[in-house]
């Protein structure tokens, strides 16, 4: 049960990155027609982030499968 929710908590942490850069930078878009630096680098730590969540969870899934057998 502990493992479900924190795999919960990490997923939807990752959708909300994902959603929020989305939202900010398409906010910028509509009302000044441009992206600021620091906006930028915020969407590519979250990608960056939401990235290693998912990857990081394949990788050990795979690492204990291999050892499982």
């Amino acid at each position: 049960m502990e493992n479900t929710r924190f795999k919960l908590s990490q997923y939807a942490c990752a959708v909300l990155l994902v959603v929020s850069s989305i939202a900010l930078v398409s906010y910028q878009v509509i009302m000044i027609d441009d992206v600021s630096n620091g906006l930028l680098v915020y969407v590519a730590q979250a990608f960056l982030l939401v990235a290693s969540i998912f990857g990081l969870d394949y990788y050990v899934k795979l690492i204990t499968k291999k050892l499982g057998k």
